[in-house]
């Protein structure tokens, strides 16, 4: 089994069933989305076209919210689906934060006195920016505010409930409260809530270990286990290698000749804690783990990667630049062209292309 061309079948359909940014978050579950421009374009890709102005229009208007959840970074979630999925992984997420929190002398009593302002300040549809949330916080006397005291103390806001992303301002990020951003929903149970995360994760990424599902969702094992006996009868056990891994029960179409220009963070290959099945090409997966500092994105092959992009803004365009690891043969530089001009078309201005001629040694794993 060609475990990356299975993977790039259900992450991205054939079929484009997904037409807004708001289906592909929901359909994946969470998207990684530190990276907010990043993880715009990696919503696109799973479109049949949609711009970045249609995916900000859907982020501002709160059909996509952005929270920390999962793990300690930020995902897109589905308003419909962030209380169940706070309320399942939050906990987790708070635990791995404990020995900072400590570290910065942050205590149960300045997070009640944060969210405590939080709600105060923001009701009646506020949506404010950290740097003018920073007074609030300062007279509800949660101690000095740094930079990394407000990160952890908003973080820790988010992964309560209490708020999440509000319409960008400009460039600028604010915050909301939840309660105003999001439908009320009723009390999952915790099966409930683990069924649907395993479904998701394997319907989208399968194959994948079950140590895979655990680095996706930060739930430890026991959690995992749990998952997948209550999925089991729509999952198929697969031995590859010697090596046991999880199938959704469909079989998706078989992907035709692709390239993608994949941001970082992308799901194709952040979703698992082994990312080797997309470097058997160059033998090496080390372009996905921040090695080169020359690129930021990679690009990949018939979800093989092949090397990196990286994106910067020039006046009325965008300077996109490669740095590829192999070369590509005439019909796979047709491919990547093709999936520059879909960049372009997302960015809504003109795209400078340089290093595609280019080929650089790989680098061993």
């Amino acid at each position: 089994m060609d475990i990356a061309r299975q993977r790039l079948a259900r992450t991205f359909p054939a079929a484009k069933p997904w037409t807004t940014g708001r289906e592909v978050v929901r359909a994946l579950g969470a998207v990684q989305a530190q990276d907010y421009e990043g993880a715009k374009w990696a919503l696109s890709q799973r479109t049949p076209g949609a711009t970045d102005k249609a995916i900000e229009d859907e982020f501002a208007s709160g059909a996509i919210l952005r929270t920390h959840v999962l793990r300690p970074t930020w995902h897109f979630v589905d308003p419909e689906d962030i209380r169940w999925m706070l309320a399942l992984t939050g906990p987790y997420v708070s635990k791995r934060m404990a020995n900072y929190d400590r570290q910065l002398g942050i205590t149960d009593i300045h997070y009640r006195r944060c969210n405590a302002a939080l709600e105060k300040t923001l009701r009646d549809g506020a949506h404010l920016t950290r740097a003018e949330l920073k007074d609030a916080l300062s007279r509800a006397n949660v101690g000095t505010l740094g930079v990394q005291r407000a990160a952890h103390l908003l973080m820790r806001a988010e992964l309560d409930a209490v708020i999440c992303s509000g319409p960008r301002r400009g460039k600028q990020f604010t915050y909301a409260l939840l309660d105003e951003r999001a439908p009320a929903a009723p009390a999952r149970d915790r099966d409930e809530s683990l069924l649907e995360l395993t479904r998701r994760y394997f319907r989208t990424r399968s194959p994948a270990t079950a140590q895979d599902f655990s680095w996706w969702s930060g739930l430890p094992m026991s959690d995992v286990r749990r998952g997948i006996e209550l999925a089991r009868s729509g999952l198929e056990q697969v031995m590859i290698d010697d090596k046991s891994y999880w199938s959704d029960g469909s079989s998706p179409a078989r992907p035709t000749a692709s390239a993608h220009l994949l941001p970082n963070y992308d799901e194709f290959f952040i979703g698992y804690r082994d990312r080797g099945a997309i470097g058997r090409r160059l033998n090496s997966t080390r372009a996905v783990t921040g090695w080169n500092t020359a690129f930021t994105h990679v690009v990949a092959i018939d979800g093989q990667l092949v090397g990196g992009w990286k994106r910067s803004p020039a006046r009325g365009k965008i300077k996109l630049t490669m740095s590829l690891l192999d070369t590509l043969s005439a019909a796979e530089r047709t491919r990547v062209l093709a999936e520059v001009r879909r960049f372009e078309r997302f960015a809504g201005v003109a795209v400078e292309l340089t290093g595609l001629d280019d080929r650089k040694r790989a680098a061993k794993r």
